[in-house]
């Protein structure tokens, strides 16, 4: 017989029945109806966010309605600014629904998937010696690996679907000139995709860049024209970002950002891992002056990454974020009339959902020009040619104008005197301020600071937590110009020397820096800096023979291997001999570590020689490459009987190249073969990763 129901039973039992209800009708029973508009808002920002949060670039493209995606692979912020260039330009001319995307937030599996109406431009920077930007490393390794595996397509050309387009950023001074864009471009149309329009290329090296850019893009839109069905439309300026006075902040509140590169740093926090995106603010342990002239300065650094997990190889580079100088930073100002609302708190928001603000908000007038933009760049003709609608008066319109569609005019006015976009608009418009210009155009046209990155000059064997840097401040003087060329990065570096040496107000070449940084969370003397790997490695064995050619500065990473050699030596190890050509302009000026060098030869004893070539101490120019030729027996011996290493830092558009050329004739010379046979030889050496570059141009 069955037990009566007491009153528990029935109060659970009742609860049962109302969840089963509730799972049956989804609680339509009871449920008050949404409001339609506020479900289509979240439905749009449901959308909107999934949209922001995929890695799926197909996806993204749905879920934001576009159909242009226009990919960068960037290190300096060039290929960055190219790619946002286009995509404005896209949208302006052709109405086309463009986004930009950068290449390491993606993922690419699903480009089989791609549709046959939307395109995709790949803008693509080769870095060092052929390599990937470090945004680009994972879509290369993809794209260029062997056989890709995508996501649906299983046969031999799985993106026959794929339409398009690239443009790379190269220096013919570089053995593998725009190496990334061609090997991309090789294994895109392997892979079945089909290109729209010539493949582009630009050349830093011939000075051609932004040129050869221009010269590109129309070729590319008129082929993309015919492709796409696309009608040319008159382009009007149509902002990306939106740019918002905030009356309700001011400086004073903790919530906006004067400076610092993220929440953390705004809330005083300095938590890692430390790299592109977020800098370590690090003590600076010793700064000291190299050159013994008063008009030039090469300064040496030693930064304590103690505090942090950061470390280094020797061979690495040292990042050193910058920030523009105070005096440059109020020209700018003064230009557009925003002097007096320096301070005025701004909320910066994209007006699209693919818009990405490329610094936290909010901030100020003032630290946006400060730290976050390159308001010392040259300037493009393509952004001139933006501004003139924007000038205060017709006469400084048509000058504009007529700067943004003559090249030869646009090379004689500005490109050939380094001006700056603050000194543009000051001589076009004397006198004149430009309050018509949006402040977005001046975010989206000038490209946002890059780290400066430095050849390590000490040996992570000796001591991994306090890597030393080499460089040579710039300042110098330009025919017809009405200004010094001065570097931003390597000045703001003086100005910290000179106050760690006790300057109460260091102002380098007449410059000021906020060297107290946001809210004074640099003083102490204090710079932002990260570490960036490198291929530029001693032997493993360091048995093995090193030959080093840096003139210069280039002389950096030669101090940190003959250092670290040093280090082998005194432990005990076996050390193979240690060759180091460099060169300056004369012994008494600018002989860089003159004395440590006869230290390490002491320490080394016959397994390092120094050997030297002072331009100016003779009526007759010795450079490095020089020297070089004068012990080609014992250089070809070292490398075809030792395997010695060879190693060359610096210039590449001139030393670099002589240095090579140099080496192919002593291969020929003292081997007995054709000056093309030694050519070859450099080449093999190069593959092998025995001839190793660190150079610049």
């Amino acid at each position: 017989m069955a037990a009566p129901l007491d009153t528990l039973d029935i109060v659970v039992l009742g609860f049962l029945l109302l969840g089963t209800l509730a799972y049956f009708t989804k609680g339509s029973l009871w449920g008050v109806k949404k409001d339609s508009l506020a479900d289509a808002y979240s439905k749009s920002m449901n959308s909107a966010d999934k949209a922001a949060k995929t890695r799926n670039i197909v996806e993204k493209m749905d879920t934001s309605d576009k159909n242009m995606v226009i990919f960068y692979g960037s290190q300096t912020g060039t290929a960055e600014d190219y790619a946002s260039r286009l995509a404005k330009e896209g949208s302006a001319r052709f109405g086309l629904k463009t986004m930009v995307a950068d290449l390491e937030d993606y993922d690419y599996e699903n480009l089989d998937t791609f549709p046959d109406d939307k395109i995709a431009v790949f803008v693509l920077a080769t870095y060092g010696e052929g390599e990937p930007t470090d945004n680009a490393v994972e879509f290369y390794e993809f794209v260029y690996g062997d056989n890709p595996a995508f996501s649906e397509d299983t046969s031999e050309t799985p993106l026959n679907n794929f339409k398009y387009v690239t443009f790379g950023l190269g220096n013919n001074t570089y053995e593998h000139y725009n190496a990334m864009v061609r090997r991309v471009d090789t294994a895109l149309t392997k892979l079945g995709a089909k290109r729209i329009g010539p493949a582009g290329e630009g050349d830093d090296g011939a000075g051609t860049m932004e040129e050869d850019f221009l010269a590109w893009k129309e070729e590319m839109w008129s082929a993309l024209q015919q492709d796409m069905g696309l009608e040319e439309r008159e382009a009007v300026y149509e902002p990306v970002f939106s740019v918002t006075e905030r009356e309700d902040l001011t400086i004073e509140d903790d919530t906006v950002y004067l400076g610092e590169p993220n929440k953390n740093h705004l809330e005083g926090k300095s938590v890692g891992p430390y790299n592109t995106h977020n800098p370590y603010i690090a003590p600076i342990k010793l700064s000291k002056e190299l050159f013994t002239v008063k008009d030039r300065n090469c300064l040496h650094m030693e930064i304590d990454l103690s505090g942090s997990n950061l470390s280094y190889t020797t061979g690495d580079h040292l990042a050193v974020w910058p920030t523009n100088a105070g005096a440059e930073v109020d020209r700018l100002l003064h230009a557009l009339g925003l002097y007096e609302k320096r301070h005025t708190v701004v909320d910066v928001k994209g007006l699209d959902s693919t818009a990405k603000v490329p610094f936290p908000t909010p901030t100020t007038y003032n630290t946006i020009l400060q730290y976050q933009v390159e308001i010392c760049a040259p300037v493009s003709r393509q952004y001139v040619a933006t501004l003139a609608a924007f000038a205060p008066t017709e006469a400084s319109k048509e000058q504009m104008t007529k700067l943004g569609g003559d090249k030869e005019y646009f090379h004689d006015f500005i490109s050939s005197r380094y001006l700056n976009i603050a000194m543009v608009l000051e001589i076009v418009a004397p006198g004149q301020t430009w309050p018509l210009i949006p402040f977005s155009v001046i975010i989206e046209g000038l490209n946002h600071i890059q780290p400066r990155w430095y050849s390590i000059s000490s040996s992570s064997l000796v001591n991994n937590k306090v890597p030393s840097i080499t460089a040579v401040v710039e300042s110098i003087p330009v025919p017809g110009s009405p200004h010094v060329l001065k570097g931003v990065t390597t000045n703001y570096l003086l100005a910290l020397k000179q106050k760690q040496h006790g300057d109460p107000n260091p102002d380098p070449h007449g410059l000021t820096y906020a060297i107290t940084g946001p809210r004074n969370k640099y003083d102490g003397i204090h710079v932002p800096v990260h570490i960036r790997s490198s291929n530029f490695r001693l032997p493993s064995d360091p048995s093995k023979p090193i030959i080093m050619i840096g003139p210069g500065t280039g002389v950096a990473p030669f101090r940190a291997f003959v250092q670290e050699r040093a280090a082998h030596a005194e432990r005990g190890e076996k050390v193979g001999k240690a060759i180091l050509f460099f060169g300056c302009r004369r012994e008494s000026e600018d002989f860089l570590y003159k004395d440590e060098w006869e230290e390490y030869a002491k320490k080394l004893g016959d397994s390092f020689s120094l050997i030297t070539a002072f331009s100016r101490d003779s009526s007759e120019k010795i450079y490095v490459q020089h020297r070089l030729q004068e012990h080609a027996k014992e250089i070809n011996e070292l490398i075809l009987k030792q395997g010695a290493y060879f190693y060359v830092c610096g210039d590449a558009s001139h030393m670099a190249r002589e240095v090579n050329s140099a080496l192919g004739r002593i291969f020929a010379t003292e081997r007995g073969i054709s000056e093309t046979q030694g050519d070859e030889a450099v080449k093999k050496l190069r593959t092998a990763g025995i001839y190793q570059e660190d150079v610049w141009s």
